[in-house]
Protein backbone atom coordinates (compact mmCIF):
# COMPACT_ATOMS: atom_id res chain seq x y z
CA UNK A 1 0.00 0.00 0.00
CA UNK A 2 2.61 2.90 1.42
CA UNK A 3 4.50 1.48 -2.32
CA UNK A 4 1.35 2.31 -4.35
CA UNK A 5 0.95 5.84 -2.44
CA UNK A 6 4.56 6.02 -2.97
CA UNK A 7 4.38 5.54 -6.92
CA UNK A 8 0.93 7.91 -7.40
CA UNK A 9 2.89 10.67 -5.39
CA UNK A 10 5.91 10.43 -7.79
CA UNK A 11 3.71 10.23 -10.62
CA UNK A 12 2.03 13.77 -9.35
CA UNK A 13 5.21 15.14 -8.54
CA UNK A 14 6.42 14.28 -12.20
CA UNK A 15 3.49 15.13 -13.64
CA UNK A 16 3.87 18.82 -11.39
CA UNK A 17 7.09 18.99 -13.06
CA UNK A 18 6.23 18.87 -15.94
CA UNK A 19 3.23 20.84 -16.48
CA UNK A 20 5.65 23.90 -14.74
CA UNK A 21 8.31 23.20 -17.25
CA UNK A 22 5.38 23.08 -20.42
CA UNK A 23 4.02 26.12 -18.78
CA UNK A 24 8.19 28.06 -19.15
CA UNK A 25 8.16 26.81 -22.43
CA UNK A 26 5.12 28.33 -23.42
CA UNK A 27 6.04 31.50 -21.93
CA UNK A 28 9.41 31.29 -23.56
CA UNK A 29 8.11 30.66 -27.26
CA UNK A 30 5.39 33.13 -26.35
CA UNK A 31 8.16 35.90 -25.79
CA UNK A 32 10.30 34.68 -29.02
CA UNK A 33 7.16 34.67 -30.91
CA UNK A 34 5.69 37.94 -29.96
CA UNK A 35 9.31 39.86 -30.50
CA UNK A 36 9.60 38.09 -34.21
CA UNK A 37 5.66 39.25 -34.45
CA UNK A 38 5.94 42.54 -33.56
CA UNK A 39 9.49 43.17 -36.01
CA UNK A 40 7.65 41.88 -38.61
CA UNK A 41 4.86 43.41 -38.57
CA UNK A 42 6.57 46.60 -38.04
CA UNK A 43 8.44 46.37 -41.36
CA UNK A 44 5.85 44.88 -43.37
CA UNK A 45 4.05 47.03 -45.97
CA UNK A 46 0.84 44.84 -45.44
CA UNK A 47 -1.21 45.17 -42.63
CA UNK A 48 -2.27 41.49 -42.19
CA UNK A 49 0.39 41.09 -39.66
CA UNK A 50 -1.29 43.49 -37.47
CA UNK A 51 -4.60 41.83 -37.65
CA UNK A 52 -2.66 38.58 -36.40
CA UNK A 53 -1.16 40.38 -33.73
CA UNK A 54 -4.06 41.49 -32.16
CA UNK A 55 -6.32 38.84 -32.86
CA UNK A 56 -3.23 36.87 -30.75
CA UNK A 57 -2.43 34.46 -33.74
CA UNK A 58 0.87 34.13 -32.58
CA UNK A 59 -0.38 33.72 -29.25
CA UNK A 60 -2.40 30.45 -29.40
CA UNK A 61 0.69 29.04 -31.80
CA UNK A 62 3.11 29.27 -29.04
CA UNK A 63 0.53 26.55 -27.21
CA UNK A 64 1.15 24.57 -29.75
CA UNK A 65 5.12 22.72 -28.61
CA UNK A 66 4.34 23.01 -25.30
CA UNK A 67 1.11 20.19 -25.72
CA UNK A 68 3.13 18.27 -27.89
CA UNK A 69 5.90 17.93 -25.61
CA UNK A 70 3.25 16.93 -23.09
CA UNK A 71 1.64 14.75 -25.55
CA UNK A 72 5.22 12.89 -25.88
CA UNK A 73 5.77 12.92 -22.58
CA UNK A 74 2.41 11.79 -20.82
CA UNK A 75 3.21 7.65 -22.34
CA UNK A 76 6.34 6.97 -19.98
CA UNK A 77 4.98 9.41 -17.18
CA UNK A 78 1.74 7.11 -16.86
CA UNK A 79 4.45 4.00 -17.96
CA UNK A 80 2.69 1.65 -14.93
CA UNK A 81 -1.06 3.48 -15.12
CA UNK A 82 -2.17 2.78 -18.40
CA UNK A 83 -5.79 3.99 -17.53
CA UNK A 84 -4.68 7.41 -15.80
CA UNK A 85 -2.77 7.86 -18.61
CA UNK A 86 -5.20 7.10 -21.28
CA UNK A 87 -7.47 9.99 -19.66
CA UNK A 88 -4.57 12.11 -19.75
CA UNK A 89 -3.96 11.98 -23.59
CA UNK A 90 -7.23 12.37 -24.18
CA UNK A 91 -7.48 15.54 -22.43
CA UNK A 92 -4.63 16.91 -24.01
CA UNK A 93 -6.42 15.79 -27.75
CA UNK A 94 -9.43 17.74 -26.20
CA UNK A 95 -7.13 20.77 -25.44
CA UNK A 96 -5.72 20.90 -29.08
CA UNK A 97 -8.76 20.68 -30.66
CA UNK A 98 -10.37 23.41 -28.74
CA UNK A 99 -6.57 24.69 -29.64
CA UNK A 100 -7.20 24.55 -33.16
CA UNK A 101 -10.50 26.04 -33.33
CA UNK A 102 -8.99 29.08 -31.83
CA UNK A 103 -6.38 29.06 -33.77
CA UNK A 104 -8.87 29.09 -36.93
CA UNK A 105 -11.19 31.47 -35.35
CA UNK A 106 -8.57 34.37 -34.98
CA UNK A 107 -7.13 33.41 -38.33
CA UNK A 108 -10.58 34.46 -39.72
CA UNK A 109 -11.18 37.38 -37.70
CA UNK A 110 -7.70 38.41 -38.66
CA UNK A 111 -8.93 38.05 -42.86
CA UNK A 112 -12.01 39.64 -41.70
CA UNK A 113 -10.59 43.07 -40.21
CA UNK A 114 -8.28 42.88 -43.10
CA UNK A 115 -10.52 42.31 -45.92
CA UNK A 116 -12.34 45.68 -44.02
CA UNK A 117 -9.61 47.58 -44.46
CA UNK A 118 -10.12 47.38 -48.40
CA UNK A 119 -12.55 49.16 -50.49
CA UNK A 120 -13.80 46.30 -52.50
CA UNK A 121 -14.54 44.28 -49.23
CA UNK A 122 -15.69 47.18 -47.16
CA UNK A 123 -19.35 46.75 -47.54
CA UNK A 124 -19.90 43.20 -48.20
CA UNK A 125 -21.04 40.87 -45.23
CA UNK A 126 -18.37 39.79 -44.49
CA UNK A 127 -19.30 38.52 -40.95
CA UNK A 128 -22.06 36.08 -42.06
CA UNK A 129 -19.02 34.42 -43.94
CA UNK A 130 -17.06 33.95 -41.32
CA UNK A 131 -20.05 32.81 -38.73
CA UNK A 132 -20.57 30.17 -41.13
CA UNK A 133 -17.10 28.60 -41.19
CA UNK A 134 -17.02 29.15 -37.64
CA UNK A 135 -20.52 27.64 -37.06
CA UNK A 136 -19.14 24.13 -39.35
CA UNK A 137 -15.27 24.14 -37.53
CA UNK A 138 -17.53 24.29 -34.27
CA UNK A 139 -19.23 21.33 -35.54
CA UNK A 140 -16.76 19.04 -36.68
CA UNK A 141 -14.38 19.86 -33.35
CA UNK A 142 -17.68 18.77 -31.35
CA UNK A 143 -17.87 15.61 -33.18
CA UNK A 144 -14.40 15.56 -32.94
CA UNK A 145 -14.21 15.77 -29.16
CA UNK A 146 -17.25 13.14 -28.81
CA UNK A 147 -15.17 10.54 -31.08
CA UNK A 148 -12.18 10.89 -28.53
CA UNK A 149 -14.36 10.73 -25.43
CA UNK A 150 -15.91 7.70 -26.71
CA UNK A 151 -13.35 5.81 -29.03
CA UNK A 152 -15.84 6.13 -31.91
CA UNK A 153 -14.66 6.85 -35.40
CA UNK A 154 -15.54 10.57 -36.11
CA UNK A 155 -17.34 9.36 -39.38
CA UNK A 156 -19.63 6.85 -37.41
CA UNK A 157 -20.91 10.16 -35.85
CA UNK A 158 -21.76 11.83 -39.29
CA UNK A 159 -23.74 8.57 -40.50
CA UNK A 160 -25.77 8.88 -37.37
CA UNK A 161 -26.40 12.38 -37.90
CA UNK A 162 -27.64 11.54 -41.12
CA UNK A 163 -30.88 9.76 -39.41
CA UNK A 164 -31.37 12.74 -37.40
CA UNK A 165 -30.72 15.62 -40.28
CA UNK A 166 -34.50 16.84 -39.78
CA UNK A 167 -33.43 17.73 -35.88
CA UNK A 168 -30.76 19.29 -36.82
CA UNK A 169 -32.59 21.18 -39.63
CA UNK A 170 -34.89 22.53 -36.97
CA UNK A 171 -32.34 23.60 -34.55
CA UNK A 172 -30.49 25.41 -37.24
CA UNK A 173 -33.35 27.05 -38.99
CA UNK A 174 -32.39 30.58 -38.51
CA UNK A 175 -28.99 29.76 -38.93
CA UNK A 176 -29.55 28.24 -42.37
CA UNK A 177 -32.00 30.66 -43.37
CA UNK A 178 -29.62 33.02 -42.50
CA UNK A 179 -26.65 31.82 -44.64
CA UNK A 180 -28.69 31.38 -47.82
CA UNK A 181 -30.05 35.31 -47.20
CA UNK A 182 -26.80 36.55 -47.02
CA UNK A 183 -25.92 34.80 -50.14
CA UNK A 184 -28.73 36.24 -52.11
CA UNK A 185 -28.25 39.57 -50.64
CA UNK A 186 -24.10 39.55 -51.58
CA UNK A 187 -24.93 37.95 -54.81
CA UNK A 188 -27.97 40.17 -56.00
CA UNK A 189 -26.31 43.31 -54.21
CA UNK A 190 -29.32 44.18 -51.62
CA UNK A 191 -27.92 45.79 -49.09
CA UNK A 192 -24.35 46.82 -48.06
CA UNK A 193 -22.43 48.11 -45.17
CA UNK A 194 -23.41 51.91 -45.20
CA UNK A 195 -26.72 51.86 -46.74
CA UNK A 196 -29.51 53.88 -46.00
CA UNK A 197 -32.85 51.69 -45.95
CA UNK A 198 -35.99 51.90 -44.59
CA UNK A 199 -38.24 48.69 -43.04
CA UNK A 200 -41.26 49.87 -42.20
CA UNK A 201 -42.33 46.59 -40.63
CA UNK A 202 -38.70 46.84 -38.17
CA UNK A 203 -39.49 50.08 -37.62
CA UNK A 204 -35.50 50.41 -39.03
CA UNK A 205 -34.65 54.03 -40.65
CA UNK A 206 -30.89 54.28 -40.65
CA UNK A 207 -27.73 53.13 -41.84
CA UNK A 208 -26.83 49.19 -41.84
CA UNK A 209 -23.71 48.66 -39.46
CA UNK A 210 -23.76 45.25 -39.37
CA UNK A 211 -24.31 42.00 -41.72
CA UNK A 212 -24.20 39.12 -39.87
CA UNK A 213 -25.57 35.45 -40.14
CA UNK A 214 -28.35 35.96 -38.23
CA UNK A 215 -29.08 39.68 -37.92
CA UNK A 216 -28.42 42.73 -39.91
CA UNK A 217 -28.17 45.71 -37.78
CA UNK A 218 -29.66 49.53 -38.71
CA UNK A 219 -28.44 52.29 -36.79
CA UNK A 220 -31.67 54.87 -37.09
CA UNK A 221 -31.31 58.31 -37.46
CA UNK A 222 -32.13 59.16 -33.91
CA UNK A 223 -29.26 56.87 -32.61
CA UNK A 224 -31.14 53.80 -31.82
CA UNK A 225 -30.64 50.08 -33.15
CA UNK A 226 -32.84 48.33 -35.03
CA UNK A 227 -32.01 44.48 -35.58
CA UNK A 228 -33.72 42.80 -38.63
CA UNK A 229 -33.51 39.34 -39.27
CA UNK A 230 -31.33 38.58 -42.28
CA UNK A 231 -33.68 36.17 -43.99
CA UNK A 232 -36.60 39.07 -44.07
CA UNK A 233 -34.27 40.74 -46.23
CA UNK A 234 -35.34 38.45 -48.91
CA UNK A 235 -38.59 37.83 -47.35
CA UNK A 236 -39.98 41.51 -47.21
CA UNK A 237 -40.21 44.57 -48.52
CA UNK A 238 -37.93 47.44 -47.47
CA UNK A 239 -36.27 50.01 -49.15
CA UNK A 240 -32.89 50.96 -49.63
CA UNK A 241 -31.83 54.30 -50.69
CA UNK A 242 -28.54 53.50 -52.32
CA UNK A 243 -29.65 54.18 -55.49
CA UNK A 244 -30.49 58.01 -54.19
CA UNK A 245 -27.07 58.04 -52.81
CA UNK A 246 -24.90 57.32 -56.30
CA UNK A 247 -27.42 59.23 -57.85
CA UNK A 248 -26.90 62.91 -58.88
CA UNK A 249 -29.34 64.14 -56.95
CA UNK A 250 -32.42 63.30 -54.10
CA UNK A 251 -35.70 63.81 -55.22
CA UNK A 252 -38.24 67.13 -54.28
CA UNK A 253 -41.31 65.68 -54.82
CA UNK A 254 -44.23 68.10 -52.87
CA UNK A 255 -47.25 69.68 -54.00
CA UNK A 256 -48.93 73.14 -53.20
CA UNK A 257 -52.90 73.06 -53.20
CA UNK A 258 -54.05 76.68 -54.85
CA UNK A 259 -57.24 77.21 -53.67
CA UNK A 260 -59.84 76.92 -57.06
CA UNK A 261 -61.50 80.24 -56.16
CA UNK A 262 -58.51 81.86 -56.21
CA UNK A 263 -58.18 80.98 -60.55
CA UNK A 264 -58.75 83.18 -63.22
CA UNK A 265 -58.10 84.72 -66.72
CA UNK A 266 -56.24 87.19 -66.95
CA UNK A 267 -56.79 91.15 -68.06
CA UNK A 268 -54.31 92.84 -70.35
CA UNK A 269 -53.61 94.78 -66.69
CA UNK A 270 -52.84 91.79 -65.30
CA UNK A 271 -50.26 90.88 -67.69
CA UNK A 272 -48.76 94.64 -67.85
CA UNK A 273 -48.52 94.21 -63.88
CA UNK A 274 -47.12 90.54 -64.23
CA UNK A 275 -44.44 91.55 -66.89
CA UNK A 276 -42.52 93.38 -63.95
CA UNK A 277 -41.77 90.14 -62.28
CA UNK A 278 -38.40 89.83 -64.47
CA UNK A 279 -38.16 86.09 -64.44
CA UNK A 280 -41.20 85.76 -66.89
CA UNK A 281 -41.38 88.67 -68.78
CA UNK A 282 -40.56 87.53 -72.12
CA UNK A 283 -42.77 84.67 -71.73
CA UNK A 284 -45.49 87.08 -71.08
CA UNK A 285 -44.41 88.83 -73.63
CA UNK A 286 -44.22 86.16 -76.69
CA UNK A 287 -47.06 84.59 -75.04
CA UNK A 288 -49.61 87.75 -75.05
CA UNK A 289 -48.48 88.15 -79.05
CA UNK A 290 -49.43 84.95 -80.00
CA UNK A 291 -52.64 84.67 -78.10
CA UNK A 292 -53.97 88.91 -79.28
CA UNK A 293 -52.35 87.13 -83.09
CA UNK A 294 -54.72 84.02 -82.85
CA UNK A 295 -57.83 86.23 -81.47
CA UNK A 296 -57.33 88.62 -84.03
CA UNK A 297 -57.00 86.60 -86.97
CA UNK A 298 -60.33 84.26 -85.61
CA UNK A 299 -62.14 87.55 -85.07
CA UNK A 300 -62.89 86.09 -81.24
CA UNK A 301 -65.46 88.21 -79.28
CA UNK A 302 -63.32 89.39 -76.44
CA UNK A 303 -66.55 90.84 -74.31
CA UNK A 304 -66.14 87.80 -72.57
CA UNK A 305 -62.68 86.34 -71.18
CA UNK A 306 -63.85 82.83 -72.21
CA UNK A 307 -63.68 83.28 -75.47
CA UNK A 308 -60.90 82.40 -77.48
CA UNK A 309 -57.22 81.86 -75.93
CA UNK A 310 -56.25 83.54 -72.90
CA UNK A 311 -53.76 83.51 -70.26
CA UNK A 312 -54.61 82.17 -66.61
CA UNK A 313 -53.02 82.93 -63.58
CA UNK A 314 -52.68 79.61 -62.50
CA UNK A 315 -50.94 78.64 -65.52
CA UNK A 316 -48.52 82.28 -65.49
CA UNK A 317 -47.76 80.70 -62.06
CA UNK A 318 -46.46 77.34 -63.46
CA UNK A 319 -44.45 78.69 -65.67
CA UNK A 320 -43.14 81.22 -63.05
CA UNK A 321 -41.95 77.86 -60.63
CA UNK A 322 -40.45 76.27 -63.81
CA UNK A 323 -38.28 78.92 -64.71
CA UNK A 324 -37.79 79.25 -60.57
CA UNK A 325 -35.96 76.06 -60.56
CA UNK A 326 -34.20 75.94 -63.96
CA UNK A 327 -32.70 79.37 -62.45
CA UNK A 328 -32.04 77.41 -58.92
CA UNK A 329 -28.60 76.41 -57.99
CA UNK A 330 -29.26 73.50 -56.02
CA UNK A 331 -31.62 72.25 -58.34
CA UNK A 332 -29.28 69.13 -60.97
CA UNK A 333 -30.80 70.58 -64.19
CA UNK A 334 -29.60 67.05 -65.51
CA UNK A 335 -32.14 65.24 -64.01
CA UNK A 336 -36.21 64.93 -64.46
CA UNK A 337 -37.26 68.85 -63.68
CA UNK A 338 -40.92 69.63 -64.17
CA UNK A 339 -43.97 71.46 -62.52
CA UNK A 340 -47.24 69.55 -62.80
CA UNK A 341 -51.20 70.08 -62.12
CA UNK A 342 -52.40 66.83 -60.63
CA UNK A 343 -56.32 66.16 -60.33
CA UNK A 344 -58.21 68.33 -58.34
CA UNK A 345 -59.78 67.02 -54.99
CA UNK A 346 -62.09 68.43 -52.31
CA UNK A 347 -59.39 71.02 -51.04
CA UNK A 348 -58.17 72.45 -54.28
CA UNK A 349 -55.84 71.41 -56.94
CA UNK A 350 -52.72 70.06 -56.09
CA UNK A 351 -49.79 72.20 -58.53
CA UNK A 352 -46.70 69.35 -57.75
CA UNK A 353 -43.27 70.62 -57.94
CA UNK A 354 -40.74 67.05 -58.83
CA UNK A 355 -37.26 67.60 -59.16
CA UNK A 356 -34.07 66.47 -57.87
CA UNK A 357 -31.49 68.38 -55.62
CA UNK A 358 -27.90 68.37 -56.27
CA UNK A 359 -27.01 68.11 -51.96
CA UNK A 360 -28.13 64.55 -51.01
CA UNK A 361 -27.15 65.32 -47.23
CA UNK A 362 -30.42 65.18 -45.20
CA UNK A 363 -30.06 68.01 -43.48
CA UNK A 364 -29.15 70.54 -46.95
CA UNK A 365 -31.69 68.44 -48.74
CA UNK A 366 -34.67 70.03 -46.25
CA UNK A 367 -33.07 73.11 -46.20
CA UNK A 368 -33.14 73.35 -50.22
CA UNK A 369 -36.84 71.98 -50.30
CA UNK A 370 -37.90 74.00 -47.21
CA UNK A 371 -36.05 77.42 -49.53
CA UNK A 372 -38.12 76.95 -52.56
CA UNK A 373 -41.38 76.51 -50.52
CA UNK A 374 -40.71 79.31 -48.88
CA UNK A 375 -40.03 81.48 -51.89
CA UNK A 376 -43.06 79.97 -53.59
CA UNK A 377 -45.65 80.32 -50.94
CA UNK A 378 -44.41 84.19 -50.35
CA UNK A 379 -45.17 85.24 -54.25
CA UNK A 380 -48.80 83.20 -54.69
CA UNK A 381 -49.81 86.44 -53.70
CA UNK A 382 -48.12 88.29 -56.41
CA UNK A 383 -50.18 86.06 -58.91
CA UNK A 384 -53.74 86.42 -57.11
CA UNK A 385 -53.60 82.91 -55.86
CA UNK A 386 -53.97 81.35 -52.74
CA UNK A 387 -53.27 77.97 -50.75
CA UNK A 388 -56.25 76.25 -49.60
CA UNK A 389 -56.63 76.18 -45.56
CA UNK A 390 -59.52 74.22 -43.66
CA UNK A 391 -61.81 76.72 -42.25
CA UNK A 392 -61.27 77.30 -38.17
CA UNK A 393 -64.80 76.86 -36.58
CA UNK A 394 -65.01 79.30 -34.16
CA UNK A 395 -67.03 78.06 -31.12
CA UNK A 396 -67.59 80.98 -28.75
CA UNK A 397 -66.85 80.53 -25.17
CA UNK A 398 -70.41 81.10 -23.69
CA UNK A 399 -70.16 83.89 -21.32
CA UNK A 400 -72.67 84.44 -18.48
Amino acid sequence: MNEDLASYLNLLIVFVTALILAWFLDLIIWKVLRSLSLKVARKSETNFDNFLVVNRVPRYLAHIIPLTVLFKFIPFAFFHFEYAGNIALKMLQIVFVILTLYIVKSLFKSTNDYLKTKPRFRDKPMDSYIQVFMIFAWFVGILTIFAIITDVLIWKFFTALGAGSAVILLIFKDSILGLVASIQVSINDMVRIGDWITFEKYGADGNVSEITLATVKVQNFDKTITTIPTYALISDSFKNWRGMEVSGGRRIKRALIISQKSIRFLTDDDIKSFEKIELIQPYLTNRSEQINSYNESNQVNKELPINGRNLTNIGVFRKYVNDYLQNHSAINKGMTLMVRQLEPTSQGIPMEIYAFSSDKRWENYEYIMADIFDHLLAALPYFDLEVFELPVSFNPVPTE
